[in-house]
This record gives C-alpha cells, structure tokens and sequence, in this order.
C-alpha cells in the first residue's frame, strides 16, 4: 500500500487531495492543527507547524509521497527539513501568482517567476511561493513535482468568486444582474478535482518536474453566458464599463463588493498560461458545464442569499443597475448590453 503524507489535508484544496488518495487505496495521513476532521478513511496526527516538534510523528516513518500545500516558507522549510530524506518523492502545490508577470500571454513554465523579497521587505503569496518552489527544488531535486494551479473552482469553493456568477445569475431569476464589459476578457479556471486528481498522479507516478495545472481559455463573455444558461436566467444582463464600475467602489476579481473573474486591461496573461504539461503528464480536464453544474448545486446547498466573501450584495447591485437606468446616467456608463442569450 502506497503510504502518503498530506501536511494540511482537513482544508479545501488538501482536502481534495486526501480524499483522492484515499480513493486511490493509499493509507493516508493528514498533519493538521485538528480544527477540521481529515477526510473520512484517513488518519489525523494533529500538529502545530510553528511548533518545533511539529514533524516528530511523521518522522518516524518513510513516505512514498509527500504533499504540501502551504504558501508559508518556514513551514515549508521545516517540513523538508525534517521529512525530505524520508519522502521517495514531493508534490509541492504553488500557483500561477508566482509568476512576475500578467501581462504576457501565453506563458508556459519557464515564464519569469517574481523576485523573493529581500530582508526587511514585506512579501506576498506570489512571493512566498517562489520561495517554497526554491526550498523544495533545491532540496529534493528529481524527487519533486511543482504544480502550479490557476483559479481553482468548484464546490465548497471558500473564497466564493467562480461561484458567485451562477449563483447570481439563479437568485436574480427574471431580474437584471450586472456585468463588467468582456470584450477581449478571459477565463480560465479548474475545477478543484481536477487539480487533486493531478497531484495524486503525479505522485503515483513519481513524477519531477513543474506543470500548470490550469482548464482551458475561456472568452469571460461565454463563460458568464453559460452560468446564466445553465442558472436558468431569464432577466436582462447588463453590462457596465470599467469606468463606471471603478467609479462607484466596485473592485476587481474577488473580495467585498467585487465583480469576480472582472480584471484590468494591463492583466491580459493572468487568465491565458499554458496547460501542455499538465497534459502530458496525465492531467484531464471535466468539461466547464459541469463545473458550473456542481458549483450551482453547492451554491444552493450553501443559499443563494447568504452573505458571500466575494461579489456584490445584491441590494448594491440594485442600486448600480438603478443608476445605469437613470436617464441622467453618466455617459461613461454602459447601457443594457452583454451576453443575452
């Protein structure tokens, strides 16, 4: 039986993967700090990874496989530290942020990375994990495979922003919803089983290398048709321009009042990197709809209402779809428009 180690595996993504190894027959544990069961049919060693004995149960044993998803360097180091000469091989889960720039499209792995911070300066989640990449790299070499996710979707999904689309889209029934102009904009997103699907194959397979687990580009505007379709919106979708949208404090891509997936004009690459990797190495991809239809689902298990950590309330979203009406509108403000479909 393969033995695997999953340093987290009670949280959304490592939960995932736990569980898919678990499906895969392995015997697996999940080192966490016990505020979440492990998945069911793995095994809990409830650990601190600011603690210096955090590591002490797993470094008892050998591990066929070793996953981590933290984008906290220390922790990262301390676990190689402590159980890489005990690991036959090392998935490190990164992301795309580690990359230095989103305005050029396209980019497959070898794009340039961000510069870790200097001593003294503040760092940041891209940064961090460029830093986590170097650690595991360096220190386990053939042993280890980087994944770099994009934008990770589906069900249960924490952050709410792929979400929120299909689950306005059906809360809106025949109302308006509001929409950033998509003209050019993309998306690109994966579902979250995919991604574990891959870590767990690359595993298997003691894969080594670095691949960007990403789904397909996507034109945004096609994307939010399908949510719309698939929510069964009958309303108007109306559009509004950046600067209208800017203007009136709505922020991009995620957060409070946000219009998730929107982003600027000088972002281009962030939503186009390149999957030939990922492919080459095993990873498949479910087809967008039936994303979309799972995360519907969830959406209304969770309540289409309740109060989101990204998106616009939908009595903000009123308000702004008011002020598009008005016939004093600004002119910057884009009129009913969109994807009616």
């Amino acid at each position: 039986m393969t033995d695997v180690l999953i340093l987290g595996g009670t949280g959304w993504l490592s939960g995932r993967i736990a569980r898919a190894w678990v499906d895969a027959g392995a015997d697996v544990t999940c080192l966490a700090r016990g505020s979440r069961p492990a998945p069911e049919g793995a095994t809990l060693v409830v650990a601190d990874r600011d603690a210096p004995d955090a590591y002490a149960v797993p470094a008892g044993r050998h591990w066929d496989e070793v996953v981590d998803v933290s984008s906290s360097p220390a922790h990262v180091a301390a676990a190689v530290d402590a159980l890489g000469a005990r690991a036959a091989h090392w998935t490190y889960v990164s992301s795309v942020s580690a990359y230095a720039r989103a305005d050029v499209e396209g980019q497959d792995e070898s794009g340039e990375l961000l510069v870790p911070a200097a001593a003294g300066e503040e760092s940041d989640y891209g940064r961090d994990k460029v830093v986590a990449e170097n650690t595991v790299r360096g220190s386990l070499g053939a042993r280890a495979a980087i994944v770099r996710p994009g934008l990770i979707v589906g069900p249960a999904d924490p952050t709410d922003r792929f979400g929120y689309w299909v689950s306005r889209f059906a809360l809106a029934g025949d109302g308006a919803v509001l929409l950033p102009e998509t003209t050019g904009a993309r998306a690109q997103v994966i579902d979250v089983d995919d991604v574990a699907a891959f870590v767990v194959r690359v595993g298997a397979d003691r894969w080594s290398g670095t691949a960007n687990a990403v789904g397909d580009v996507h034109p945004l505007a096609d994307v939010l048709g399908l949510a719309r379709e698939i929510a069964g919106h009958s309303g108007a979708a109306v559009a509004a321009s950046d600067p209208f949208l800017v203007d009136h404090d709505v922020a991009y891509w995620a957060g409070p009042r946000s219009l998730p997936l929107w982003l600027p004009d000088d972002m281009p690459g962030f939503m186009t990197h390149r999957s030939a990797v990922f492919a080459a190495a095993g990873g498949t991809l479910r087809p967008l709809r039936e994303t979309m239809q799972r995360t519907l689902a969830d959406e209304r298990a969770r309540g289409l209402d309740r109060e989101r950590r990204a998106g616009l309330a939908r009595s903000d979203e009123l308000a702004l779809l008011a002020e598009l009406a008005a016939p004093a509108a600004s002119p910057a403000a884009a009129g009913p428009a969109g994807p009616q479909r």
